[in-house]
């Protein structure tokens, strides 16, 4: 009996040190370089939406990827031919807060942006919270989801 209780002793008191020197919001390096790489790959997609860059989106978007605007929702090709012919010209894009979730080879990164475009020939500026979803497919992050909701500019992003 004696051994039973210093056993579970023994069990508790090591699952309490580790519950004190392991924090929830700690993050590995490699988790860390992740995060960055898709926050860096989320930033370049903006930059080739501004200037048309179809050769670099089109291998960025997975072939079954969606695409949900305020006037409709459409896939790849339709998305990619709106940036071509410039029905939607992504003219530019500031970031204001950003946070990304991995759930192991899907990644959500969440963006509250101020958007200036050219939308059929009139400009706007536009305050959006945008979700973007990416799927990790062999060595490469494609874009499976890009999703406008229309906020207004005092909308936060909880971390």
């Amino acid at each position: 009996m004696k051994k039973l209780l210093l056993g579970l002793l023994f069990f508790t008191s090591i699952q309490w040190s580790n519950a004190q020197t392991s924090t929830p919001n700690t993050k590995s390096k490699s988790d860390q370089k992740t995060e960055q790489e898709l926050l860096d790959l989320s930033k370049q997609k903006w930059q080739w939406m501004a200037d048309k860059n179809i050769d670099k989106l089109e291998p960025l978007f997975d072939n079954k990827s969606k695409f949900v605007h305020m006037s409709g929702t459409w896939k790849k090709e339709e998305e990619l031919d709106v940036i071509k012919t410039g029905k939607i010209w992504y003219k530019n894009t500031k970031v204001h807060d950003v946070a990304i979730e991995i759930f192991q080879k899907t990644a959500i990164i969440w963006s509250r942006i101020t958007l200036e475009a050219i939308v059929r020939g009139s400009e706007v500026v536009t305050e959006f919270t945008v979700t973007e979803i990416y799927q990790k497919n062999g060595k490469d992050w494609k874009l499976l989801d890009l999703t406008f909701s229309s906020v207004r500019d005092t909308h936060q992003i909880q971390k």
